[in-house]
């Protein structure tokens, strides 16, 4: 397999309030600005496509679905807390074929040290269709905190997905 030309991402960001108009939502096209600035340090053409939903299972679910057979990259930002309306885990979990627990992982120990609410976090990542999703809070803060880590092992992440190896052969 070889990479494709060009990749197509979605970022979806789930706030009812954002959706809503009630205030801007900063996470999402921050999240699109950080992988724009990872693809072109990787001198890889990208499509991002950025989209607000409400925190509404079934429409979020849906979209997914539809999106997990075209785009390459998803990136969700939103819903990953404990709150009654925080479905994004519980959507996304069922529909991925393969779990990355690793990287999410990671990110809630080196952040979670000095600030033990970052512990409260349910990201999550995987391959779902033949998309990678990333699942991360909704905050801008966060969204900083998880791109910074996402990104050192994105381009490794993506050769694995496409079965190129990258290993050293020694």
């Amino acid at each position: 397999m070889k990479l494709p030309d060009k990749f197509d991402i979605l970022v979806i960001t789930l706030s009812d309030r954002a959706f809503r108009g009630v205030y801007e939502d900063l996470s999402g096209p921050r999240i699109k600005e950080r992988i724009a600035e990872f693809c072109n340090s990787a001198a890889w053409e990208a499509d991002i496509d950025l989209i607000i939903i409400p925190d509404e299972a079934d429409r979020f679910r849906a979209v997914l679905m539809d999106a997990s057979n075209k785009k390459n990259l998803i990136f969700t930002t939103g819903g990953t807390g404990i709150g009654p309306r925080d479905i994004t885990v519980e959507t996304v979990k069922p529909l991925l074929n393969k779990e990355i627990p690793g990287i999410m992982e990671f990110i809630r120990i080196k952040y979670g040290t000095d600030k033990p609410n970052a512990l409260l976090s349910r990201s999550i990542a995987g391959i779902m269709g033949k998309a990678l999703v990333y699942t991360l809070p909704g905050s801008v803060k966060a969204v900083d905190e998880y791109m910074s880590e996402i990104v050192k092992t994105l381009k490794h992440t993506v050769f694995m997905q496409y079965g190129i190896d990258v290993h050293d052969k020694h």
